[in-house]
């Protein structure tokens, strides 16, 4: 009888941890995603707001990708001078993109870019 008692009082304390842990878990997740996307939005408005400083920059809110590997990129021309940090702006409704050095607060090169619509 109080081996039955222990047993069922050590399930209980067993799922109330694992109820409470995976409750934890789930409330630390999303404070961990918003606070990461509210980062990476200041991060992009900050971009946007160096680019606009130098470059009058489309009306419109680009993709931006980070240059990781130059050496990948060499046979581009685009990418001929580009360095590892190197931001790549791309305005897809004006039809360009503008690879921006953050280190000097330079503009290496602009070019013109080809959207391709679906067509049903």
């Amino acid at each position: 009888m109080k081996i039955k008692v222990i047993t069922n009082l050590l399930i209980v304390v067993i799922i109330v941890g694992a109820i409470s842990f995976s409750v934890y878990s789930f409330f630390q997740l999303r404070q961990i995603r918003n606070s990461s996307q509210s980062i990476n939005q200041k991060d992009i408005d900050s971009l946007i707001s160096k680019v606009a400083k130098i470059y009058l920059a489309p009306n419109e809110v680009p993709t931006i990708a980070t240059v990781s590997d130059p050496q990948a990129l060499k046979d581009q021309s685009f990418f001929t001078l580009s360095e590892k940090g190197d931001k790549v702006l791309i305005f897809s409704k004006a039809g360009k993109a503008v690879l921006y050095r953050p280190n000097i607060n330079k503009i290496i090169e602009i070019t013109p870019v080809k959207s391709n619509p679906l067509t049903y």
